[in-house]
């Protein structure tokens, strides 16, 4: 049964990331976490146990593990969902989703486990409160007993012969789907390089290129397709901003990925200054995502989700390289990607997958305890922290992966994100840079 005492500051820690590893990580991650943990079936945010947000999220591992430590399947929730019937709901919701038909299975066999070793106790607790005054046969207590327990023994052996089969079947199958993983990874990857590229110029129709398995021309046409996408209104150092696309694509996997995707996207536009490191020229005045009123003539760069538009004062980047401004740029086209991709007003996830939403709230809320707590954090990161509205911190924690990556190198921004923001860079480079993936091949 969940506790009701309240927790200790070091149960609630414990609790506490292990929340935060159902929505990121494996548990072999947080195995030492689970075995500090006093009372598996405690419960969280509307009464849901460690149990019930596995088989919502499909953690096959960890509604394993739960349940070999002896996680109550009947146990309800506010919504009085217990984990079996919350499993059903997510089977009949994601029915092409082999994970959670694993938990089903799982949540399944232990709940008939537990029904058959309850169903003898609550008949021989009935029979005993029926018959208080009965002398009862010894000799027959003793015969209704063992044949009872015969009856238990034969089927847990079924129940665990079916749950070995069963578990066997599922670490098979992500064996190979880890290996299906690694073999789709690199069939995107050469497809990005072999696949058609599309010319968009202005008035021209789309044309195809010849394949290519030449990485430096996979390279050069995705460039070439951003430059047919960018319109310089001030300047003439076109080759200044082609470098700048170049320096991105060769910055890091995740900004090479955000170019690759945006490059095959027709509806991308970038108008840029090449005389002014402000977009004031350009756009005088804009609203930012969170409703707040800004002065071009104060900003670099600006990404008009609802144009689908990116403005870049890029004098400085193009004349002297400068990293401060380039990963504005940086910035900003992975915003117009998180639009263009997810089509969800720059939200860094599909509609309706109010599992992915949860996730990133949840990433946003552990960055916001780390500010809390004092921790140091990069300005962007801050600045997500600072909008007004969800969507905003959201989307601007997002879009922050690959400004930090651009702004101090592949290696140290990765780092510098690993340790200010481990959930959202998880995020992002589990999720979002898999969907930019799968537009590339588009």
């Amino acid at each position: 049964m969940a506790s009701n005492t309240p927790n200790s500051n070091a149960e609630q820690f414990i609790e506490e990331r292990l929340i935060a590893g159902l929505l990121t990580g494996s548990f072999l991650q947080h195995k030492e976490l689970l075995d500090l943990l006093e009372d598996v079936d405690v419960r969280y945010m509307r009464q849901k146990t460690l149990l019930h947000v596995g088989v919502g999220l499909g953690k096959t591992d960890w509604v394993e593990e739960l349940l070999a430590r002896g996680a109550d399947t009947d146990i309800t929730d506010d919504s009085q969902q217990n984990a079996l019937s919350s499993a059903e709901e997510m089977v009949r919701q994601f029915p092409d989703d082999v994970e959670r038909s694993k938990v089903l299975q799982l949540v399944t066999l232990v709940h008939r486990r537990d029904q058959v070793i309850l169903r003898p106790l609550e008949a021989s607790y009935n029979r005993s409160t029926d018959h208080l005054t009965t002398v009862a046969s010894p000799e027959c207590d003793i015969a209704s007993l063992k044949s009872s327990m015969d009856s238990l023994r034969r089927e847990m052996k079924s129940l665990v012969r079916q749950l070995s089969s069963s578990l066997d079947e599922l670490k098979a199958q992500v064996c190979g789907r880890d290996a299906l993983l690694r073999c789709l990874e690199e069939a995107v990857t050469s497809t990005v390089e072999d696949v058609m590229s599309v010319k968009v110029g202005l008035g021209a129709e789309a044309s195809l290129s010849q394949p290519t398995s030449d990485p430096a021309r996979a390279r050069q046409e995705c460039v070439d397709a951003m430059m047919r996408k960018t319109r310089i209104v001030y300047g003439n150092r076109v080759d200044g901003m082609r470098r700048l696309y170049e320096r991105l694509y060769d910055e890091d996997e995740f900004t090479a990925c955000i170019i690759k995707c945006l490059s095959w996207k027709d509806r991308v536009k970038v108008i840029v200054d090449l005389e002014s490191n402000r977009i004031g020229r350009m756009k005088e005045e804009f609203v930012n995502l969170d409703g707040t009123r800004e002065n071009g003539n104060k900003w670099t760069s600006y990404c008009d989700l609802e144009s689908e538009t990116l403005y870049f004062g890029a004098k400085d980047a193009t004349f002297n390289y400068n990293k401060s401004i380039n990963c504005l740029l940086a910035r900003g086209l992975s915003q117009l990607s998180l639009k263009l991709v997810f089509n969800n007003e720059g939200k860094p996830f599909n509609k309706g997958d109010v599992e992915r939403e949860l996730e990133w709230i949840r990433a946003v809320e552990e960055v916001e305890e780390r500010r809390k707590r004092g921790q140091e954090l990069e300005w962007s990161i801050t600045y997500a922290l600072e909008r007004r509205t969800q969507l905003a911190r959201v989307h601007y924690l997002a879009a922050s992966v690959p400004r930090i990556i651009t702004q101090n190198g592949s290696t140290e921004g990765r780092a510098l994100l690993q340790q200010q923001a481990p959930l959202v860079f998880s995020m992002y480079s589990g999720h979002v840079i898999r969907a930019l993936l799968a537009n590339t091949r588009r």
